[in-house]
C-alpha cells in the first residue's frame, strides 16, 4: 500500500450493522484509526443496517451504488470494509466500485507488517498474510483457466496451471515459515524452563492496543531498575509486536520478570492470533496477568471484553488477573488508589506504580516465609546468600553465630530449615 508523504491515499470506510449494538459505532471509529495508522486519509463513511450481510456484495445493491457515488465524489483510492470479506465479495465490489477494496483483516496485517521489527515478528506477520491470501487466490486467474479444454496436463489452461503453481508456492512458504517459527518457539520454551528452574515468578502485561502496557513496563524499570533496557513506548496502535521480558528487582530483594505482550484489538484476525501464539504463550505461562486498561477511553469496557476473549483463545483464562486502570489522569478519576486486585494509576506520570507493585507482590510472593535463623560463624557464605536473595529484616551477632530475621522463599526455608530457631 502506498505510504509516501507526497501522495497520501484517500479512503472511505464502510460497514454493515447486523446487531444494532453500540459496539458497531466504536468498531467503525476504530476502523478509521486503523486506516490512519496505515497512512490512509479517511474522507467518508457509509454504513447500513441489515439483518445479515449480502452474500455477494456484503452491502445491499442500492447501498453499493451509493458507495460508488461517494467514491467518485471524494476521489477515493480505496474502500475499507469493517469485516473480513470473502474472495468473491472483494472481486464483486472491486468490479462495481471500480477501485481497490480491502477489509479490516488486510488493514491490520498491513500495520503489523510495518511495525514488525524482529525476525520473529516478521515471520509471524508473513505467515498470517500468506494464510489469509491462500483462499483468496481462487478466481484470480479464472478467465485464463477456462481457455484449456479436455483432460490431461497438456490441455489445461495457462491460468489454472499458474493458479496451482502460486498455491503450491504459498503452501511451501507457509511450511517453511512454520518450521522457522517452531525453532524460535523452542528457544523461547527453553528460556521459560530455565526461568522456572530459577524459581523467578513471571507477571505478563496484557490488554488492548495502546492501553499503555509498554509505559507501565518502563515506569517499573525506572522505579526499581532491573535487567534490560526500556521498551519502545509510543502513542500508536500496535507499537509493540514482540514480547519483551525484563527483570524487576524490588528494594526488599524480591525479584520477578515482567513480560510486555502484543496488544489486542476488536476482530483481531484469527490468522494473527494463531501466528502470534508462541509470543502470546508468555502470557499463558505467567503466574499472574496485569490487564492494563485505558480507563480514559469511553469504550474501555468493550476493550476489556475483547482482551478477555482473546486470553480465553490462548488458554490464559484461568490465571489470576490484576486490573491496572491506566491513564487515570485523563479520565478524571481519583488516583493512585488500590482496592483488591484493581489499581488506578497514571503510568506516564509514574504515579500509582508503588500501589501496583504492592498488589503484584501479594500474588507473586505469597509463598515467602518469615523466619529467624541462627547461622554459625563458619557458615558465613549463608549469611551472604540470605543478604543477596532474601529481605533481611534484622541482623544480630550472638556467641554461637549470626542471627538473621528474614523473609525468604519457601524453598530456601525448607533447604535451610536446620538453622531456623524459634
Amino acid at each position: 500500500m502506498n505510504d509516501t508523504k507526497t501522495e497520501q491515499l484517500k479512503g472511505i470506510t464502510a460497514g454493515v450493522n447486523t446487531d444494532s449494538g453500540e459496539d458497531f459505532f466504536y468498531s467503525m471509529e476504530e476502523l478509521k484509526n486503523l486506516a490512519e495508522a496505515c497512512g490512509i486519509e479517511v474522507k467518508g463513511e457509509l454504513t447500513q443496517n441489515l439483518p445479515r450481510v449480502h452474500p455477494a456484495l456484503y452491502m445491499g445493491t442500492g447501498k453499493v451504488e451509493e458507495l460508488k457515488n461517494l467514491v467518485e465524489h471524494m476521489e477515493a483510492d480505496v474502500v475499507i470494509f469493517d469485516s473480513e470479506l470473502s474472495p468473491s465479495q472483494i472481486r464483486n465490489l472491486e468490479k462495481d466500485l471500480d477501485c481497490e477494496v480491502i477489509d479490516r483483516t488486510m488493514l491490520i496485517l498491513d500495520i503489523f507488517g510495518r511495525r514488525a521489527k524482529t525476525k520473529e515478528a516478521q515471520l509471524q506477520v508473513e505467515m498470517a498474510r500468506l494464510q489469509y491470501m491462500l483462499p483468496r487466490l481462487v478466481g484470480t486467474y479464472v478467465a485464463l483457466g477456462r481457455q484449456g479444454g479436455g483432460s490431461g496436463f497438456k490441455n489445461r489452461g495457462a491460468g489454472e496451471t499458474k493458479l496451482e503453481l502460486d498455491r503450491r508456492k504459498i503452501e511451501s512458504k507457509i511450511a517453511y515459515l512454520r518450521k522457522e517459527l517452531a525453532k524460535i518457539s523452542e528457544q523461547r520454551t527453553v528460556q521459560r524452563r530455565q526461568r522456572q528452574k530459577n524459581n523467578v515468578p513471571v507477571a505478563a502485561l496484557v490488554g488492548y492496543t495502546n492501553a499503555g502496557k509498554s509505559t507501565v513496563m518502563n515506569a517499573m524499570l525506572q522505579t526499581y531498575g532491573g535487567g534490560g533496557s526500556e521498551v519502545l513506548e509510543k502513542d500508536m496502535l500496535f507499537a509493540t509486536l514482540d514480547t519483551s521480558v525484563r527483570s524487576i528487582e524490588l528494594p526488599d530483594k524480591k525479584e520477578f520478570l515482567l513480560a510486555d505482550t502484543v496488544g489486542f484489538v476488536n476482530k483481531l484476525p484469527h490468522h494473527l492470533v494463531k501466528a502470534f501464539r508462541s509470543t502470546l504463550e508468555e502470557a499463558a505461562e505467567a503466574d499472574v496477568l496485569v490487564h492494563v486498561v485505558d480507563v480514559s477511553s469511553p469504550e474501555f469496557e468493550t476493550m476489556m471484553d475483547v482482551t478477555e476473549k482473546t486470553l480465553a483463545d490462548i488458554g490464559a483464562k484461568e490465571l489470576p488477573v490484576i486490573y491496572a486502570y491506566n491513564k487515570a489522569d485523563l479520565a478524571g478519576v481519583e488516583y493512585p488508589q488500590a482496592a483488591g486486585d484493581s489499581v488506578y494509576l497514571s503510568a506516564k506520570e509514574r504515579i500509582g506504580i508503588d500501589q501496583l507493585t504492592g498488589v503484584l507482590k501479594r500474588h507473586l510472593f505469597s509463598d515467602y516465609v518469615r523466619c529467624t535463623l541462627l547461622i554459625p560463624f563458619d557458615e558465613g557464605e549463608l549469611v551472604s546468600y540470605f543478604n543477596e536473595h532474601a529481605a533481611v529484616l534484622e541482623t544480630k551477632y550472638e556467641e554461637d553465630g549470626t542471627k538473621l530475621t528474614v523473609e525468604c522463599r519457601r524453598n530456601d526455608y525448607e533447604k535451610y530449615k536446620s538453622f531456623v530457631v524459634k
